[in-house]
């Protein structure tokens, strides 16, 4: 059984760790909040560039584009896959990174042949130690997702779509459902579908595209791709935070569970400890009582 002294080390280091998973939580709950921030400001650009491809496509229907599946065409399902992967760069977050990994398995069982690109430490650590080539491990931290780097990361998934060294373009982040729970979400970047973008609105014929619709919807769509990318990253970084938060609280909850335990624990032992000492002062002065009336009666 553990003595006083025992028991209060242990209350002692366990208040010390709360201290950590407190100011943990407080850090995430800090670093959501500005990263969300951060993609409401640019969402209204990319809804921009969303509306301007369908009015291309309500002005002229049967342009065509790489970065599309042909009018009427079947989705392909062989081919050259690249699958860009987010995860974070450290733990301490749940099962954020095991559901992206877990999910990133799963595809790789279904395309074998699969080209990995992949955002996170953790990530690049996993796939090292499991012995899983990786074509590009972007340098890239996890925890400050930024334009340039959608656009650096989007400049050469590209460059390989462009020549046909990949058929489709897939990305697996991690989605804040609702602002409350994780979601692991599967998205193919590249090709798009037309009715993806398919609209009812009345056709403006006002604007002409110069030099041509198509090199105009070329260069949007890679801007488009940019932002989605951009979008998947500060979305995953949120549901990383969220995930740390939940985990630290949990964590918090726990401390004060073993806490609650500990000191009750603590009350018991220090009650028996003072039931002995008073039982031993009485038991000594018993035995001296019963001395001096020995030798009394003498």
């Amino acid at each position: 059984m553990e003595n006083a002294k025992d028991i209060r080390d242990r209350i002692s280091s366990i208040r010390d760790t709360k201290k950590i998973t407190n100011a943990m939580y407080l850090i995430a709950s800090v670093k959501m909040r500005k990263a969300k921030a951060d993609l409401d400001k640019t969402r209204p650009y990319f809804a921009v560039l969303q509306s301007e491809i369908k009015r291309l496509f309500r002005i002229a229907g049967d342009v065509e584009s790489p970065y599309f599946y042909p009018i009427n065409a079947k989705e392909k399902t062989v081919g050259s896959h690249g699958i860009l992967i987010v995860t974070a760069d450290k733990g301490l977050a749940g099962v954020y990174n095991q559901n992206v990994l877990k999910y990133s398995l799963k595809m790789l069982g279904d395309y074998p042949d699969s080209k990995l690109f992949v955002v996170g430490e953790y990530g690049r650590q996993f796939f090292q130690q499991q012995h899983i080539p990786v074509e590009e491990d972007f340098q890239y931290t996890a925890q400050n997702p930024t334009l340039r780097r959608a656009r650096d990361i989007c400049a050469k998934l590209l460059s390989l779509y462009d020549a046909k060294r990949l058929d489709k373009i897939y990305i697996v982040y991690t989605d804040l459902k609702g602002g409350q729970t994780e979601e692991v979400k599967m998205t193919r970047l590249l090709p798009f579908h037309r009715s993806d973008f398919a609209s009812a609105d009345p056709v403006d014929d006002k604007f002409e595209y110069e030099p041509s619709v198509a090199e105009v919807l070329d260069h949007i769509t890679r801007s488009y791709v940019s932002g989605f990318v951009y979008s998947a990253l500060v979305d995953s970084y949120c549901s990383e935070q969220n995930a740390r938060m939940a985990a630290m609280r949990a964590a918090n909850e726990n401390a004060d569970g073993i806490l609650s335990a500990l000191s009750r624990e603590y009350n018991r032992v220090r009650q028996s400890a003072i039931t002995q000492e008073i039982t031993e002062v009485s038991s000594g002065a018993r035995a001296m009582k019963k001395k001096v009336l020995q030798h009394g009666n003498r």
